[in-house]
């Protein structure tokens, strides 16, 4: 028996998974009246950004700050947007809900750990998108783990 508790990214399936999780989940944005119209210029390499970000906060390569400009580049996409509440809670869940269809793991302590980054990462992306927002862009991209519950191995 080891004593290694895997990252959030490993238990996930790496960066493969999060990419099925991406592609699942932005069809489902294109298709939602409310989220449709934020999204309908994105960039046909959206998705695998977004799955570089995921992997990297949790705590797999750092290929979105390594290649695509890390905290930075991640605050600048959201400056100017005024993201309201009912679109940053329907983004929440609607990535959680894809978490399904895209075979992502549905014990307690992972689907607990997505939860709260989205949650966390949806709010912070609400806060600077508003109008006059003046975001920090010396930070690193945030480092997710598994908070209080580490995975459950039967």
């Amino acid at each position: 028996m080891t004593d290694t508790v895997p990252t959030l990214y490993e238990w996930c399936g790496g960066f493969a998974a999060l990419r099925r999780l991406t592609d699942v989940f932005y069809k489902r944005v294109l298709d939602d009246p409310l989220l449709e119209p934020i999204f309908r210029n994105m960039s046909p390499d959206h998705q695998d950004h977004v799955a570089r970000w995921l992997g990297e906060v949790f705590r797999g390569p750092a290929d979105y700050t390594d290649h695509l400009g890390g905290y930075p580049a991640m605050l600048s996409h959201h400056i100017g947007l005024a993201i309201t509440e009912e679109q940053r809670a329907r983004w929440a869940r609607l990535i959680a809900q894809s978490a399904d269809e895209a075979g992502l793991p549905d014990d307690p302590e992972f689907r607990s750990a997505f939860v709260a980054y989205v949650e966390w990462g949806t709010r912070i992306a609400k806060a600077n998108s508003a109008p006059g927002a003046n975001p920090p862009t010396d930070y690193p991209a945030p480092r997710w783990g598994w908070g209080e519950a580490p995975p459950y191995t039967p």
